[in-house]
């Protein structure tokens, strides 16, 4: 039985992967998927079933970083939506992005929280209006237990430095990158795919789309390589 889980990112939810988890189980797929917790769902952290057959990874940007080593270390194929090794580069893009990761944890739990993260989320968003992503949860407020995982999860943002514990080195890989990702800055998308030697991955690059890789035409492009015509 050929098997996905799927891993949202900062400040996402499971609830992103609705139509994708449609579309996989359609085709025969048994599908899991990291919930975190931020918001009002309760957190679940997926495993693999011990049925055999394909074990797929689909992770967007943070999200790779959030999965358990060994969840990670079996998977047999991964597949990355605006993803990195290094969020924060070296040199001066790397400062100005450390400078707002700091501004972004000061507004956690105060009067801001709800203006940062609505922000936040127009640029993921981006070039695209808020209006095309979903409702967000987060953005009628948090509890405690999710904030403090909101909060952890930005500080692992800000100081991972390399591709995660528990990398699959044989994996097949598909990495997804938009031209326009208004959070993932371009030093730090060229850093992934050096991680991972650019010559061994299937690269695709989408000029007009920007951090948001959960797009239906990005969907079909992953169902495609995935193995199904």
């Amino acid at each position: 039985m050929n098997q996905v889980i799927a891993a949202h990112g900062w400040a996402g939810d499971a609830t992103v992967w609705r139509g994708w988890q449609r579309r996989f189980k359609a085709l025969g797929w048994h599908w899991d998927a990291v919930e975190r917790g931020y918001g009002q769902r309760e957190p679940h952290q997926p495993t693999w079933t011990e049925q055999p057959g394909q074990r797929l990874v689909i992770a967007h940007s943070l999200g790779v970083h959030l999965l358990p080593e060994k969840v990670l270390r079996t998977a047999d194929a991964v597949v990355s939506l605006a993803g990195f090794a290094a969020f924060v580069p070296a040199g001066a893009a790397g400062r100005a992005l450390a400078v707002a990761l700091k501004g972004m944890a000061s507004c956690l739990g105060t009067a801001d929280e709800t203006g940062m993260l609505r922000k936040f989320l127009t640029r993921c968003a981006s070039p695209l209006p808020p209006s095309a992503l979903p409702n967000h949860s987060l953005l009628q407020g948090l509890h405690p237990p999710g904030r403090q995982r909101l909060k952890q999860d930005l500080a692992l943002l800000q100081h991972c430095r390399d591709l995660p514990e528990g990398w699959p080195e044989e994996a097949r890989v598909l990495v997804v990158q938009g031209e326009q990702d208004a959070i993932v800055c371009p030093e730090a998308r060229t850093r992934l795919l050096q991680a991972l030697d650019a010559a061994r991955i299937d690269h695709v690059h989408r000029p007009d789309e920007g951090h948001a890789l959960v797009t239906p035409s990005v969907l079909d492009l992953v169902v495609r390589w995935a193995g199904h015509p």
